[in-house]
């Protein structure tokens, strides 16, 4: 149908335009803000490797609002030209210009799901390791990562972190707090890179090995160790899995997650939670897409065009603090991921078609 085809057009290149002009005012403002961590060893191509890695992440952030404007705004400069007023008394109904609408930008975000899941987990990695190189501090970790605790035969303990894992067994960024029996602080380590040793004994060689020791009397000694063997309790792909951010890993790699922790009887509501807000963002976008679209259709001289999409904007706005506010009520209440992100969609497609509805 030729006028299908025309509004599908006109959406597409809106919605090609309000999400390129979004990501690369994103990736400006960015850089920008990287130039007040500039260091010696942090320099401008540092940098700009780092906004290149995240570019990923951003277009993927910005895909979803980039869908709603445009797809507002392609349809309401069809409404500004009364080229909507035209389709609309041809008998073509409101919920059918807006499928048309919605079918690029699903389009859009599926291409989303697609770097969410291909692209996003390796280029949020390599971000990670170009900010963090200049942090050589042997007393530093993160917060992330594996963790584990072990007690030795002597009753001595100590914490391991590894700070990053991939799934073929090698690490880097592991750091080893020794404590006494009294659970005093002994030694502290920290080994630049590792690799799987042996599936054995499930031990991990790592390499390039900085040591203190800290005596009794207060002073301490440090040495460098070509090598130290450590052991962990889990496979290479276990800890890839453990040490990854939520927000770093694919729909495949958060099902995973979930299944491993499940067949040892745990939960991370953190990632039920990105594992469905990623499930569902197609229908999140094409909810926000119907209610915006609804403030497009009626007269043009109650209310501008302008202040139309504004509004349709702001109400994106508030969705998207929604839910923030579900997932942190979820994460604080223990209350269902699934149900909390689900909750405000069907609310947004209820209101979206009784608006739509309305102005028939």
């Amino acid at each position: 149908m030729i006028i299908s085809r025309y509004v599908k057009v006109r959406a597409l290149l809106a919605i090609t335009a309000a999400v390129m002009a979004l990501w690369m005012l994103k990736l400006i403002f960015a850089y920008l803000s990287e130039l007040d961590s500039l260091k010696d060893s942090y320099t401008y191509l540092d940098a700009l490797r780092y906004i290149f890695y995240t570019a990923p992440e951003a277009l993927e952030n910005y895909m979803a609002i980039g869908a709603l404007l445009g797809a507002v705004i392609g349809l309401g400069l069809l409404a500004n030209n009364s080229e909507l007023v035209a389709i609309r008394a041809a008998g073509i109904s409101n919920l059918r210009i807006v499928s048309w609408v919605m079918q690029p930008a699903l389009v859009f975000v599926i291409l989303g799901l697609l770097v969410s899941q291909f692209v996003l987990p390796m280029s949020n990695q390599l971000a990670r390791q170009v900010q963090h190189k200049s942090d050589t501090s042997l007393l530093s970790s993160s917060l992330n990562g594996y963790w584990d605790k072990q007690t030795q035969p002597d009753n001595n303990s100590r914490i391991i972190n590894v700070d990053y894992a991939d799934a073929q067994g090698q690490l880097k960024d592991i750091t080893l707090w020794q404590f006494g029996q009294a659970g005093e602080l002994i030694g502290i380590s920290h080994a630049s890179t590792g690799k799987y040793n042996n599936s054995v004994d499930k031990s991990w060689l790592l390499t390039d090995v900085s040591q203190v020791t800290l005596a009794t009397d207060g002073t301490a000694k440090q040495q460098k160790l070509a090598t130290q063997t450590v052991s962990l309790p889990l496979a290479p792909d276990s800890i890839y899995l453990l040490t990854r951010k939520p927000e770093d890993m694919s729909i495949t790699e958060l099902w995973q997650h979930k299944q491993f922790l499940a067949t040892h009887q745990r939960q991370s509501l953190e990632h039920d939670l990105a594992f469905w807000k990623k499930i569902l963002s197609p229908f999140a976008v094409l909810s926000l897409v119907l209610v915006a679209c609804s403030f497009v259709f009626g007269s043009l001289r109650t209310h501008s065009l302008g202040l139309r999409v504004v509004v349709a904007l702001l109400f994106g706005l508030v969705f998207s603090y929604l839910q923030d506010l579900v997932g942190f009520i979820s994460l604080s209440t223990g209350v269902s991921p699934f149900v909390m992100v689900v909750l405000p969609i069907v609310v947004s497609a209820l209101l979206g078609l009784y608006l739509v509805q309305r102005k028939q």
